[in-house]
This record gives C-alpha cells, structure tokens and sequence, in this order.
C-alpha cells in the first residue's frame, strides 16, 4: 500500500485544518491506519488512529475533544479533523497503515505499523 499525506499549511492559532491521507496499491478495508507527528528535536507520537471498518478510534490526550479522525472506504482516504489548532501542535503530520489482528489502544504506537506516507508539515503561529 502506499499512502500519500496532504492537507498541511501554515496556519494561526485557534484554526483548523483538515489532513487527508490518500491510499493506492490497495483498499483501506484491509487496513487500520494511524496518524503520528513529529516536531523538531521530539520523538515521533501516536496522534490517532482508526480501526479498517472505521468503527474503533482512539486519539492521545493531547488531540482528544480537538481531532476528529475519519474513513472514506470509497475514497480510500482517511481524514484528520483538526480543530483549535495550538503552537504545540506545529509538527510534521505521517499516516501510516497497519493489518494486525484486532484493533487497540496500541494503535498509538508507531511499532504497530508497517506502511508509512511522506509527512505534510503543519505549523501553527501564535
């Protein structure tokens, strides 16, 4: 599977942005897919992530009640909803795809996975 991530941009505090992670060589039905960020000088962290049917989702502390994740099966894309965007949230933004057996808060976890897209950079001004 490859998987393309997009959306990113250069936004001010309070805004919002909408992330979308595109797949090709495959249907995301086979797939749970997560989203992970990266800021300079920071270890790589588990944002969100959903289950292949998109009926399981968890997010980390920090995205809980701003970041929506979704799935579009048809589309082959999941989204990242991010609202009330922060300065702390200015990272480079990955998804990445995993087909493990059964569907956990692991799924934060960057070891779960086996597919990764390029980033998009999200920077957030105050």
């Amino acid at each position: 599977v490859q998987l393309q991530a997009s959306g990113g941009g250069l936004v001010q505090a309070g805004d919002s942005l909408r992330l979308s992670c595109a797949a090709s060589g495959t249907t995301l039905d086979d797939y749970g897919i997560g989203w992970f960020r990266q800021a300079p000088g920071k270890e790589r962290e588990g944002v969100s992530c959903i289950s292949r049917h998109g009926d399981t989702t968890y997010y980390s502390d920090s995205a809980k009640g701003r970041f929506t994740i979704s799935k579009d099966n048809v589309k082959n894309t999941v989204y990242l909803q991010m609202n009330s965007l922060k300065p702390e949230d200015t990272a480079v933004y990955f998804c990445a795809a995993q087909t493990l057996y059964g569907f956990t808060r692991l799924c934060l976890m960057d070891y779960e996975y086996s597919y990764w897209g390029q980033g998009t950079q999200v920077t957030v001004s105050s």
